[in-house]
């Protein structure tokens, strides 16, 4: 390459990297940098180095918060996976309305996070919920207050996130499913093969790069999860719901720590990257090699 063409094409790159490093890589080095102060950094901040990561470890509440985070990460990723490819598998298929249909199936994920969890709290509400009328009627005695119980507040928070992302996560699926060639399930059709049979030997080997992206997507959003959680349960009763992200913000805005709580934040940074690299340079390089001729 030509040093007019190696300058021509730095050029042209430069723009975008100076906006990565601006709004991406500045707000990291300085949420770090921040993080190695102590308390609320006045005019003469105390400079503790690495004192808040060790807080952080010894922190049972932040234990219990990384806890929550990944049952919550789990259940809720598997199960938008699951849903996710059933919904992709369904308006995949040819059939009158599939237009609507695929529309329709996207307005959970259109609307707001705030929106949908303010809904959800609704529904869930053990006074004069939806869900408690449809399920009881009018013997109001019998009501479950569903966001008061920590086990089925965890569960309402899972089953909101799930309703309102599988959606996502099978669009992601469906992008996959259309790059398939049909000849590939006319030859299996020819030679007898049954629905099962097409859908694990074509369908899914072929379709794992997609659900490595999917998969990929939802865990890092679901790691983050925050807005699903301060506007439904506000981490209640108890902890039983406190992710890690709402603790950072209750450690950072409320009590007025802003050294440990973006510790916090930085700590939810870095294994957030440090899972997508995981997944990329093992998963990743597992599902998108070729196969062997």
């Amino acid at each position: 390459m030509s040093p007019a063409r190696g300058t021509t094409g730095w050029g042209m790159v430069l723009p975008a990297l100076a906006f990565v490093a601006f709004f991406s890589l500045y707000p990291a080095i300085d949420s770090f940098l921040l993080s190695l102060y102590s308390e609320f950094p006045g005019p003469e901040p105390a400079f503790i180095g690495f004192g808040n990561y060790a807080e952080l470890v010894q922190d049972p509440v932040a234990h219990q918060a990384f806890i929550v985070t990944l049952g919550f990460v789990l259940l809720s990723t598997t199960l938008e996976l699951v849903l996710g490819t059933g919904l992709a598998l369904v308006i995949h298929e040819r059939f009158m309305g599939r237009g609507v249909v695929r529309a329709a199936v996207l307005i959970p994920w259109a609307i707001p996070t705030v929106v949908a969890s303010q809904m959800w709290r609704f529904l869930l509400n053990d006074q004069y919920g939806a869900v408690n009328a449809i399920l009881f009627g009018d013997r109001v005695d019998a009501y479950v207050p569903w966001l008061a119980d920590p086990w089925m507040a965890f569960g309402a928070i899972v089953l909101a996130d799930v309703w309102k992302t599988s959606s996502f996560a099978g669009l992601l699926i469906l992008a996959g499913l259309q790059v398939i060639p049909d000849e590939t399930y006319d030859a299996a059709r020819i030679d007898g093969a049954t629905a099962w049979q097409r859908f694990w030997h074509i369908t899914f080997p072929l379709l794992k790069p997609a659900l490595l992206t999917a998969l990929l997507f939802r865990t890092i959003d679901a790691f983050r999860v925050f807005d699903l959680v301060f506007v439904m349960t506000q981490g209640g009763p108890g902890d039983a719901t406190q992710v890690i992200q709402f603790y950072g913000y209750k450690t950072l805005f409320t009590e007025g720590r802003v050294g440990y709580g973006t510790t916090i934040s930085v700590t939810v940074f870095v294994a957030t990257a440090m899972l997508s690299l995981f997944y990329i340079r093992t998963a990743g390089s597992k599902l998108l090699q070729r196969e062997p001729a």
